[in-house]
């Protein structure tokens, strides 16, 4: 059964069989964080991950989709919060912290240890949720390729 949390007209669900990824690739392509990324990696990434989904409408009648968002985790200890968004015209409703409380009241989510994000400009909407700069960033390594999805070859 999906887990739903609703705020009329909108609805935010874990049914991935909801995600309209014409929506989802059109966003994360002009991103500051996946510029260009192929539509074949977003829905392998969503494959692998736990999608949440924002739509107007009715879970059981017609929709739009207005946002997304996915977890990538072991659901036991750990969670890495990735690709969040809400479509521009549709902000400023309080969609985001919706998102967010569907997220974190999941109920394969419950009791983890550790949860990550990375973000450039939101940190007053995660830190209302309890996350916080790491307090000994030299803990912390990443690995990245600069530009990855706009490479050719």
């Amino acid at each position: 059964m999906p887990h739903e949390l609703t705020q009329p007209p909108y609805f935010v669900s874990d049914d991935a069989g909801l995600v309209d990824f014409d929506v989802v690739h059109g966003f994360l392509t002009t991103c500051y964080w996946s510029p260009g990324i192929p539509r074949q990696l977003v829905e392998r990434a969503a494959r692998h991950s736990m999608c949440f989904g924002v739509y107007k409408g009715s879970p059981d009648g017609e929709r739009a989709q207005v946002g997304f968002a996915r977890v990538v985790s072991d659901r036991a200890t750990f969670a890495y919060l990735a690709d969040v968004f809400v479509l521009d015209e549709h902000r400023v409703r309080g969609l985001s912290k919706l998102l967010m409380r569907a997220i974190l009241s999941h109920p394969e989510l419950q009791g983890l240890r550790r949860w990550m994000l990375m973000t450039r400009d939101a940190h007053g909407l995660y830190t209302q949720f309890g996350f916080n700069s790491m307090p000994d960033p030299t803990r912390a390594m990443e690995r990245t390729i600069a530009n990855a999805y706009l490479k050719k070859g």
